[in-house]
Formats: structure tokens, sequence, C-alpha cells
């Protein structure tokens, strides 16, 4: 007679109890194990125990069953052993699902507790009235829970869940984390301020608002991201702010035993501008995004419009763009911010007095993220996009500029160049720019760099060239590659891309260093490895240029 080998799968649905030195797991394979003892006359052997502890019978996502499935496949097991039935499932599907997986490899299945034989058109039959008991029991319990949940509900009662940014849970009840609660009013706030969740985002990457970080019952770090958009949306639609403990399942509110973080005006001014936004179309609903929106134009007095990558894509991007040109807006935006610097900190001899004085009252870098905005939006009239430069028009009117006044004077006399339309109230001042000509949409989504200020771009080059000198004496050295990639922290790729450079026309290096060329640093590391002759390397500058 062949060996039948025997598994044994247990399982308990919680862990409440599985600490004991004897637990529920332990009978169960007790008792399984003297019964297949008892079957040695069949030629019974024990196998092995598969066991699952907290987890419930509703679900296949279980690692010990998928594993006893598995071997069964590969034709270890001829017989599943268990206490009770409801042990392996307590839904008729899944039960029924198993059968035939168990039929198809020739495995039997037993219940000690519960006399059947699945080789039989009775012992099937009586396994199915077994399961549906199961099932019975399983959604009865379920109600139970449920109906409790709902009846703590309406009481009032925190009845559990992730814990909410705002609140720390101390004997099951929800109490204020101050800390915590200002970000949430500061959240709301913002977004009245802000206008869109997009906006938000911003707002709330600046602020370093995060999730709420908080430690399982199974001692795992959770929580703690930053916010994103959908999270944001959420966060907003949260009663439990109001100090209203919601029911989700039956749409029900009802007062809790927890202070209010926000007021109930504050409430209903962001739900109406939630429901504003949510009504609008989406381009409506893009045009406040961006900070620049209706200011950024092209050299014939083409505005550029808001436009964002995929929702697929892994990192959203957001852009200002007219056919077949897409500028980054964090780019863009930065640029401006600069400029505007620039002006302030600059002499301003040439303005009118009473512009001058307001000007250098103003402490840009002292305001907060609305007031920034706000200013920006006050202070730049319009920019316009051209080939190697941007030319902004800042508003100087002094009724204007009066609301964002300091107390201190900028004494600052850097020279800067600008020209002054003192009949318009206004300062025209270039800024030369260095731009990755040709480049698409998905080359931006990609996350590369496809404009920047001369300074900005001249800094990268020299760091480059730094690299590159650096890594060419490591070489001549006889420094083996594996250990300058351990060194510098860098892949093999990298490391060649800027030893390239080194070998680039010194004609080429000299110009670039004195600064007399202004070409992005991509170009430069094309040319470097093409492996071309100092001369053919000029020419293709040239052609590029």
């Amino acid at each position: 007679m062949a060996r039948v080998n025997c598994a044994i799968y247990v399982r308990k649905s919680t862990e409440k109890g599985l600490e004991l030195e004897f637990n529920s797991l332990h009978n169960q394979e007790d008792a399984c194990r003297s019964y297949i003892m008892s079957q040695a006359f069949n030629n019974w052997e024990y196998f092995k125990t598969y066991t699952d502890g907290g987890i419930s019978g509703g679900t296949m996502e279980r690692p010990a069953l998928k594993q006893m499935l598995e071997d069964i496949r590969r034709g270890l097991v001829q017989t599943v052993v268990v206490y009770k039935v409801d042990r392996l499932s307590r839904s008729i599907m899944d039960f029924h699902n198993m059968m035939k997986e168990f039929d198809k490899y020739g495995c039997s299945f037993v219940s000690i507790t519960q006399a059947f034989d699945t080789s039989t058109s009775m012992g099937k039959l009586t396994l199915n009235m077994l399961l549906s008991f199961a099932q019975f029991e399983r959604e009865v319990s379920s109600e139970r829970v449920r109906d409790k949940i709902s009846a703590s509900k309406a009481k009032g009662l925190w009845t559990g869940g992730v814990p909410k940014l705002g609140y720390d849970i101390k004997d099951k009840k929800l109490v204020i984390n101050p800390v915590e609660a200002e970000q949430v009013r500061s959240i709301f706030e913002g977004y009245l301020q802000c206008g869109s969740l997009a906006e938000l985002e911003k707002f709330a990457e600046i602020k370093g608002f995060k999730h709420k970080s908080w430690i399982t019952n199974k001692s795992e770090q959770r929580g703690g991201k930053p916010f994103k958009i959908s999270a944001l949306h959420r966060l907003l639609h949260e009663k439990l702010y109001l100090g209203m403990i919601e029911n989700k399942r039956t749409g029900q509110a009802f007062k809790g035993q927890h202070e209010a973080i926000i007021s109930k005006e504050l409430w209903e001014k962001v739900q109406a501008k939630l429901k504003e936004n949510d009504n609008c179309t989406n381009h409506t609903r893009s045009r406040n995004n961006n900070l620049l929106t209706g200011k950024l134009f092209d050299a014939n007095g083409t505005i550029f419009t808001n436009q964002a990558n995929s929702k697929k894509k892994a990192i959203k991007r957001h852009y200002y763009s007219i056919k077949g040109l897409f500028l980054p807006t964090e780019q863009i935006d930065k640029l401006a911010k600069d400029a505007i610097i620039e002006i302030l900190n600059g002499n301003l001899n040439g303005l009118n007095k009473d512009s001058a004085m307001a000007l250098k009252l103003i402490n840009f870098n002292d305001m907060d993220y609305f007031a920034q905005r706000n200013f920006i939006r006050n202070f730049i009239n319009k920019i316009i996009y051209q080939k190697d430069h941007l030319t902004f028009f800042f508003n100087t009117n002094p009724t204007i500029l009066s609301a964002y006044t300091g107390d201190s004077l900028n004494e600052s006399n850097n020279p800067l160049e600008f020209i002054t339309d003192n009949a318009n109230n206004q300062i025209i001042y270039e800024k030369q720019v260095v731009i990755n000509r040709g480049l698409s949409s998905n080359v931006y989504n990609a996350g590369k760099v496809g404009l920047m200020s001369i300074n900005d771009n001249n800094r990268l080059i020299v760091r480059a060239f730094a690299y590159a000198w650096k890594f060419k004496k490591l070489y001549e050295k006889g420094i083996r590659m594996e250990d300058i990639m351990k060194q510098e922290k860098m892949t093999k790729r990298t490391i060649y891309k800027y030893l390239n450079l080194a070998y680039l026309s010194p004609r080429i290096v000299n110009q670039l260093l004195s600064g007399t060329l202004t070409i992005n640093l991509q170009t430069f590391f094309d040319i470097a490895s093409k492996n071309l002759s100092f001369e053919e390397q000029e020419k293709m500058l040239s052609s590029l240029e």
C-alpha cells in the first residue's frame, strides 16, 4: 500500500491568545496529529503543518494556505486534515474552488470533528451543508459587528481605524494634537487662498505638511508621507474635523464626543469652494493652478496656457505651453522670483520717488507663501519669452505697492540695467536664459531641465568640468573604475559621461569658462560622447549655436 502524506492546516481569525504557551493553534494541531496516527493502518503519515495565525477565513490571501496548495500541485500532499471545515474556509465559493483544485491533483480532505468522506456524493452534500452554516455564521457575525459600530457612531464614539492628522488616540478616544491641529486649520484656510487642490498641494509641500505618522499594533511605522491631491481632497471632506462622527455606510453624521478643530463657518466656505471647483470644466479649474497664468507671452503676443502630463505618469509635471513648446512651470516661476529679488535689491535710480521708496520698503523674503504669490501676481504685468531671454514688465504703481511695504529701507545699491517707463508705471527688465532646444513634452516628463538662468547653467558647467578633470586624474593614475565608482557613488555610465568632457577641444573649453559661450550642458555632453576630433567638435558646436 502506497504511503499517504497528510498535511495539517490550522488557522485562527484573530491574534488574541496566540502569545500563550498553548493556544488554539496548538490544540488544533495536536488533535489532527492524533487522528493521523489513528489511521496508520491506512498507511497515513504526517508530512507538514501549515499555520495561518490572525487571518480571516473569508480571504484566500493566506501565506500558509498558498504554500499548501502549491505543495498539493507538486504532488507532495495526498490528504489535508483540519480540525473543523471552517478552518480551511468560511466562503462556499472559495471552498468549492479549493475542492476542484484538490480533485484535480488527487488530494482528499478530512475534518476530524465532522466525519465525512469527500470521495462520495453524500460526503460532498454534508460538506456543502456545513459550509453553508459556516458562511451563515460569518455573515451573521459581520452584521453584529456592523450594528455595534453603527450604534457606537450614533453615540458619537470613535470606533477605530487609521489615525487622523490633528488627533491622538488616548483610551480609545480622540484627543486634539495642538501642532497637528494647526496644520489642519492651515490646510483648510490655505485651500480658500490657493483656489485649487493643485496649488494646495504645492502649499502643503512648501510648509512641510505630511500625513499623520503612527505605530501599528505590530510596531510598524506608518504614515508620514507628503500629501497628494487625492489625500487633500479627502481631508477637506472629513467631517471629523467639524466635531462629527460619520457613518459612511449609511451616509449619516452624528455629534462626536471629541472637540472640533475647524469652525462651522470655515467648513461651509471650504465645501462651497470644493463644490464650485467640482462643477467647473477641467479648463476652467486649471486656470488658477500656476503662478504666472495669463502673464506669459511669446514674441508674437500668443499667451501661454496651462498644461500637465498624463495622470498615468508616476510624477505629474506642469507646463506653460503654446503649440510645439513646453516650459516647465517650476523653472519659469523660479526665474520670475529671482528677477523680482534682483529688482528689489538693485539700484532703483531712474524711477519716480514714490515708486522707488515703495520698492525699497518691500521685504519679499519675509512674506509668507500666499503673500508672495499675491505680490508676484500684482508686481508682474507680463513676461515675454524669446529665444534666449525673458523680458519682464514690472508694475511700479506706488498705490498698489504700498500694500506690501514694511518698516525698514532696503539700502542696497547693486548695479542693475533696466528701462524705466514712468508714464506706464513699470520697469522693463531683461533676463538671459539657457534653453535646451527642440525638447518635447516627453523629455520634460522625464524630469530633464529645459530652461535655466545663465548663472545656474554656468554653475552646472563648472561643476561638470571639475568632475571631468578629477576623473581624468584618477584614471591616469591607474585607479580601477570599480574603486572610482565606489568612492564617488556613481555608475560607470555617469563617470564616463563626465570623463568625456576632459577631452573636449581646448578652444571650446576656453570659450566656455571665459563666459563667451552660453550653451546648455547637455549639448557639451552630446559633443563629447561622439569621439570626434577637435576640429569636428568645433564645427558641430557652431552648427548648434
